[in-house]
């Protein structure tokens, strides 16, 4: 597809992709149009990634897991999924794997890892992370969810919503104001899982986009957390917010780049086999064009999304790094997936082509992980300091 070879990956890595690549097609790509009527994945799907070893990559053997220090296995993941074009699970697995799973990773209680990691390698736990509040989306200082100090246990009570893998989640990560009256500074981190009284899910969503991926609001009344599940340390949850938020911008960016990568593809293939006056539309001047305007900044695109990747496996990616990869990227797929719809004339307007579908799911890649004007102002401080 590119002109520009591709340095970043070993033979090991490409290994790996090739298991990942038939995993996918085997497993998940048949699945993905039943997944998308029926709002989520299945945990069935879960397990199967578990037992193949494709999630939670960096868990230490201790509990299980393969211990791999090398980011560019999370994102061979990334971007094989987002090669499927199956968006839902572009998004809902990795989040588990390389979003939810560092938090319990870095900031857990020897307790809490060994009863939660093991059972998210396997699949068996399915994670989500719970920030966002009808009345607060990226501005995380403003949530409203409170965690009160009961002396053995904290009392959570409020909502979350918009919760990525939030229907089928089994343990969740939650920020909670453990003192309302110091801002970002009071608030905590907190591991609640499904067995506890109190917590219940809404029904997912209808969204426009990412259909198969569930989606639904969080609620917490009266919730009793041990105090083994607090992660870290009282008061510095939005600290370790913002550290791990680099790593989710970063993989948002990945995903996107990938996902535009499969728009695209789908539709040289497209343009190259549909007739018009006489000719395949491929044959226009202005189709020729547009993907050669397409293809350069993807390419564009991939270098630089390879160059974090670098980067990232030697934790050099800050936040105004990562927050530029989402912001770019993320226009990038959805500017591509809208040129696209028009390459394919009415048909890109029909929801049985896949085109349509990656028109309405990368929508949303602009607004969740903080929106792309947030992602400015990040740049913008970085530029300005």
């Amino acid at each position: 597809m590119y002109s520009v070879p591709r340095t970043i990956f070993t033979e090991e890595h490409d290994m790996f992709r090739q298991s990942l690549r038939d995993f996918i097609a085997k497993e998940i790509t048949p699945n993905n149009a039943q997944w998308e009527k029926d709002k989520q994945v299945t945990r069935e799907s879960w397990k199967k990634l578990g037992e193949n070893g494709f999630l939670c990559l960096q868990a230490p053997e201790q509990y299980g897991g393969l211990e791999i220090q090398d980011f560019r296995y999370n994102a061979v993941f990334i971007e094989e999924l987002g090669l499927s074009g199956c968006s839902g699970p572009a998004i809902g697995y990795p989040l588990h794997s390389d979003i939810v799973f560092p938090y319990i990773h870095h900031y857990g209680t020897e307790a809490a890892k060994s009863k939660y990691i093991p059972g998210m390698i396997s699949g068996d736990l399915i994670s989500a992370i719970a920030m966002t509040e009808p009345g607060a989306g990226s501005d995380l200082q403003a949530i409203r969810a409170t965690a009160e100090d009961r002396g053995d246990h904290y009392l959570i009570n409020g909502s979350k919503t918009f919760i990525t893998n939030g229907f089928l989640c089994d343990v969740v990560v939650v920020a909670a104001k453990t003192d309302p009256s110091k801002g970002a500074k009071g608030i905590s981190l907190f591991i609640v899982d499904r067995d506890m009284a109190g917590f219940s899910k809404g029904v997912p969503f209808d969204k426009v986009g990412l259909h198969a991926q569930d989606t639904c609001e969080l609620f917490f009344e009266d919730v009793k957390v041990p105090k083994e599940n607090l992660l870290g340390n009282v008061g510095e949850g939005f600290k370790y917010l913002m550290t791990e938020l680099a790593q989710e911008r970063l993989i948002v960016g990945l995903a996107a780049i990938a996902l535009a990568e499969s728009t695209f593809i789908s539709t040289v293939d497209y343009v190259k086999n549909r007739p018009a006056f006489g000719k395949m539309v491929s044959d226009f001047q202005n189709t020729r064009f547009k993907l050669a305007e397409m293809g350069a900044k993807l390419e564009q695109g991939r270098i630089y999304a390879d160059q974090l990747v670098m980067l990232h496996n030697q934790k050099k990616v800050d936040g105004a790094m990562a927050s530029s990869a989402k912001f770019l990227l993320t226009e990038l797929q959805c500017t591509v997936s809208d040129e696209c719809v028009q390459l394919h004339g009415g048909y890109g307007y029909m929801w049985d082509y896949s085109v349509a579908r990656a028109f309405a799911d990368a929508r949303v890649q602009r607004i969740y992980a903080g929106t792309n004007e947030i992602m400015k102002e990040l740049i913008a401080r970085k530029i300005l300091q």
